[in-house]
């Protein structure tokens, strides 16, 4: 079953259980992903759907941060309760001594030696890391560990 697949089986069991919450969520995620594949003319494999779903997820944290400064509880709880849906779409979450370990064998892979090789690095990890770690933190530890001297 793809992602899509069971996105739309949990839209159907959510409407079957009156879960009106989960449902809007999951409506909107696919019509995220329906608005992604009528713009580009393609049907997006599961990679693809992940990275639509990080997009969301990234944009509700960032809502979350300008909610809680403006003192809107209501919002950061609604914000959250779409995370908490969306991630349950995600691969599992890579721990810090897998990234660490991903960060190592890409660096040595792609050969870079210093900042200007961040984009190799990067371009390594992403594929392997998609929707399993939050690219902004890996690309955070890539840029540190390019930065200081190899040695």
């Amino acid at each position: 079953m793809t992602l899509k697949e069971r996105i739309t089986e949990d839209m159907k069991s959510a409407m079957r259980s009156g879960q009106k919450e989960r449902l809007a969520t999951i409506r909107m995620a696919l019509a995220a992903i329906k608005q992604r594949e009528v713009d580009e003319r393609v049907m997006l494999d599961d990679s693809q759907i992940l990275a639509v779903l990080e997009k969301m997820i990234k944009q509700r944290r960032e809502a979350i941060a300008q909610f809680q400064s403006g003192g809107r509880a209501d919002l950061v709880a609604k914000e959250s309760a779409e995370i908490t849906v969306l991630e349950a779409y995600l691969p599992a979450q890579m721990d810090p001594a897998e990234i660490d370990a991903l960060i190592t064998q890409a660096i040595a892979a792609s050969g870079a030696g210093s900042i200007k090789d961040m984009g190799k690095v990067m371009a390594a990890i992403k594929s392997q890391a998609q929707g399993r770690a939050d690219i902004g933190a890996v690309s955070a530890l890539v840029r540190e560990r390019l930065g200081r001297p190899q040695g």
